[in-house]
């Protein structure tokens, strides 16, 4: 039996944001998968790459198949940056510089635990998010650029599956909010995941997934 095992933040986890009655990530995951297929949500709401480790301390003995969607909290947590003064372009691009050397190193740290289980393991991009204000959503993008750039360039060292949700979720009633899939960007996400692990036992390259 094939068994799914969801890994990070809320972008899996997103049961809180979507409207009563309308299905989570997990549930849309399951309906996609071929019949006989199971599917664990060990994701967490709020999770940051520190966080992966317990995740994968309760993985299940049957897992067969690892999807990971992690970094966005990271993000989050950075986003102060956006609003310091300086003195120079040159002394942003340091603190720029900075913030992705610190997110690089625990995102390594993180994915060689995951790889370490040595299951077929695809991973995601932080998708763009919706804000409201069009100069914010801009800002918000190009620092995200940031953060990606290590996910991409760690899913290619390792020769791992790509999830890009920033292609995935490009349209506005994907998101239930600024930073959370809705039930259509939930269906979107489940549809690229079941495409990744349908028919594959092992991932011989890096593909990239953008529907």
């Amino acid at each position: 039996m094939n068994h799914v095992v969801l890994l990070g933040d809320s972008v899996f986890d997103n049961g809180a944001y979507v409207q009563r009655g309308e299905p989570d990530v997990l549930a849309q995951v399951r309906a996609k998968l071929p019949n006989g297929w199971r599917a664990t949500m060990h994701a967490v709401d709020g999770a940051v790459t520190t966080g992966v480790e317990r995740q994968l301390a309760r993985l299940p003995e049957d897992a067969s198949y690892l999807i990971l969607s992690v970094g966005g909290n990271d993000a989050l947590g950075n986003s102060a940056i956006l609003r310091e003064s300086a003195r120079s372009v040159a002394e942003v691009m340091t603190r720029i510089a900075d913030v992705r050397d610190s997110f690089a190193r625990s995102y390594r740290k993180m994915l060689d635990l995951v790889v370490g289980f040595r299951l077929p393991t695809a991973i995601c991009t932080i998708y763009d998010a919706r804000f409201p204000d069009p100069q914010e959503q801009r800002r918000v993008v190009a620092a995200l650029s940031v953060f990606n750039d290590v996910i991409t360039r760690e899913a290619f060292s390792r020769r791992l599956a790509l999830i890009d949700l920033r292609l995935i979720c490009n349209e506005y009633d994907d998101y239930a909010n600024p930073i959370e899939p809705s039930a259509k960007g939930g269906d979107k996400i489940a549809a690229a995941i079941a495409q990744v692990v349908a028919g594959n036992t092992i991932f011989p390259r890096s593909q990239v997934y953008a529907e």
